[in-house]
């Protein structure tokens, strides 16, 4: 049987996967076990991605010291090819750690740099965790690349170890990451999955923080946007294909708040599914020149209810102390309603920052 949906219940059940609606979850760990995965880039022109995100869901009781001890000294969540993931899933991801590297110009690499690999774990099993610029670069073949990895020898093997399981981000020091062996890093008891086993339950568990997905979608080069056969087939009125849905979200009750959202927020990040369930159109601009943007360097797309109504070119000052609004883009004219609430989530962020609003009407 095909599950139909209209619309509103579409995007209902998608901002309440995410953690968007009014019934806020409790603390870190159920933040991100329900999301799956926070990603980390660390565009800071608000905040980093990681923190915007985890803030839109928890509110006031959430700091990034929070977020600091959840992976450094209760080891609640894992950092792993630039997101934080549930500890709890470690088993899922642990199949393709064996497989990797995926590449044969990674392995012939890696092949090439033989004494290098086992310099740096000897450094790692003597003095981790350290910085990677605490560890000597001893490779034999350096690694070619025309953009900002080229001869970044000591970054790329560490980068190429974590994906294959052997070593993994044990902290951060601002931007920069410690890195140890991952056995201090990671559960000694995991669970033992075959890879067939654990993409049937990654799927599983996408679908379940994302309530509503393509079964394929475009390519991602780490975390997929689709999710094979997870949950049941789909229809939306007045959207062409089908969708996959979790059963379990269809019918559940619905409460809508306000939220400025990261543009790395899963509700988001998948486009072509934000114009096709949202009617929103979205595209981050911060590698455009100016002259060409038409919603700002960082805009964060505005959550109203179960509509996506809107974008915010706001950027924090630190060193003045103010939350700069250049603009509010409404995609419709905002209700006298919808503006007193976005305002007040404008207000809420700032305050959180620590920064004064300026630019707000």
């Amino acid at each position: 049987m095909v599950i139909r949906l209209d619309r509103d219940e579409a995007r209902r059940i998608a901002v309440r996967a995410q953690l968007v609606s009014a019934d806020r979850p409790a603390d870190i760990v159920e933040t991100v076990d329900g999301l799956t995965v926070v990603n980390i880039d660390p565009t800071a022109a608000v905040a980093p991605s990681a923190e915007l995100i985890l803030w839109s869901r928890l509110g006031w009781p959430f700091q990034p010291a929070d977020l600091a001890r959840a992976a450094e000294v209760d080891r609640t969540v894992f950092e792993w090819t630039g997101f934080y993931r549930p500890m709890s899933d470690l088993a899922l991801y642990r199949p393709t750690m064996r497989g990797a590297p995926h590449y044969a110009r990674t392995r012939e690499w890696l092949a090439a740099n033989d004494r290098f690999h086992r310099d740096v774990l000897a450094r790692l099993r003597a003095d981790g965790p350290v910085r990677s610029s605490e560890i000597p670069d001893t490779s034999q073949v350096s690694w070619p690349s025309s953009g900002w990895t080229n001869d970044r020898n000591v970054t790329q093997l560490l980068e190429i170890l974590a994906g294959c399981g052997e070593v993994a981000v044990a902290g951060r020091e601002g931007k920069e990451r410690r890195w140890d062996l991952a056995e201090r890093v990671y559960p000694a008891e995991v669970e033992e999955l075959t890879l067939d086993e654990a993409r049937t339950r990654r799927n599983e568990r996408r679908l379940a923080s994302l309530g509503i997905a393509r079964a394929k979608a475009a390519g991602q080069p780490v975390e997929p946007l689709d999710v094979g056969h997870a949950g049941e087939e789909a229809v939306v009125d007045g959207v062409a294909g089908t969708w996959r849905v979790d059963p379990a979200a269809v019918g559940a009750p619905f409460e809508g708040r306000t939220a400025l959202l990261s543009p790395f927020d899963r509700l988001v990040f998948d486009r072509r599914r934000a114009e096709d369930l949202f009617g929103f159109e979205y595209i981050l601009e911060m590698y455009k020149p100016a002259a060409q943007r038409r919603w700002g360097y960082f805009a964060l797309p505005i959550l109203y209810e179960d509509r996506l109504v809107g974008k915010l070119d706001a950027a924090a000052d630190r060193k003045a102390g103010v939350f700069r609004v250049a603009a509010i883009h409404e995609d419709a004219p905002f209700t006298e309603e919808m503006a007193d609430a976005v305002h007040l989530e404008i207000r809420e962020l700032a305050d959180w920052l620590g920064l004064d609003v300026t630019g707000l009407a």
